[in-house]
């Protein structure tokens, strides 16, 4: 059984960091690819950041390019989103996804092609 508990979301100013955090419990972590997903209340749950099962490739959304980085740590069996110059329109419930791969080079960005999720974290961007 795979489960995923996300950490560390909060408060911040607008133009500030934040630092989230997903740990993967079960299964076998290295043979995950990771992304992160944000929701907020009447909408789609929308794509963040995608990070292949190696971490050599990654994947933004354009609203956060530049902004966000995604990591892992196999080891660890981590992945983090770093959210620098954060605006109001960052706030949302941020979601850990891991979808099961063969392919070390691949990430995904579409919501279906997950197979985990966490509990999600909420992150408030205040002007």
């Amino acid at each position: 059984q795979v489960q995923l508990v996300e950490s560390g979301g909060g408060s911040v100013q607008a133009g500030g960091s934040l630092r989230v955090s997903c740990v993967v419990f079960g299964g076998a972590y290295s043979g995950f690819a990771m992304g992160w997903f944000r929701q907020v209340p009447g909408k789609e749950r929308e794509f963040v950041a995608g990070i292949s099962w190696s971490g050599g490739r990654t994947y933004y959304a354009e609203s956060v390019k530049g902004r966000f980085v995604i990591s892992r740590d196999i080891v660890e069996n981590t992945v983090d989103l770093q959210m620098n110059s954060l605006k109001p329109e960052d706030t949302a419930v941020y979601y850990c996804a891991a979808k099961e791969v063969s392919n070390s080079g691949t990430y995904y960005y579409t919501r279906t092609a997950y197979d985990y999720w966490g509990q999600g974290t909420q992150v408030t961007v205040s002007s």
